[in-house]
């Protein structure tokens, strides 16, 4: 007996073969023949759906905002001005640069 190949379902597949199941119109049985899915993988997937479900519209740990290092970014800014200002003399010493800002 040869081995099925390893398939990677897509995630809109796996979306509506676990919708079907929520809605209990097929039993298991017949959504796996439906589907060519084994039934184990769709209880998988059904239960994964119910899991994520509340981070469709919007869970608690995403309204966090995310830690900014303020120390590290004003270095950074200030790196960059420093740059900005030696090229400006730079290029005006060198005649490339006539217009000051």
């Amino acid at each position: 007996m040869s081995k099925r190949p390893r398939r990677n379902h897509s995630p809109i597949f796996k979306a509506k073969v676990a919708i079907d199941a929520i809605k209990g119109e097929k039993t298991l049985a017949e959504l796996a023949k439906l589907h060519d899915v084994h039934a184990n993988q769709i209880v998988d997937w059904k239960n994964q759906l119910l899991e994520r479900a509340a981070g469709v519209f919007g869970s608690e740990s995403s309204t966090a905002a995310p830690v900014v290092d303020l120390k590290e970014l004003h270095a950074k800014i200030g790196q960059l001005a420093l740059e900005n200002d030696f090229l400006a003399g730079a290029l005006s010493k060198a005649g490339m640069l006539s217009v000051k800002r």
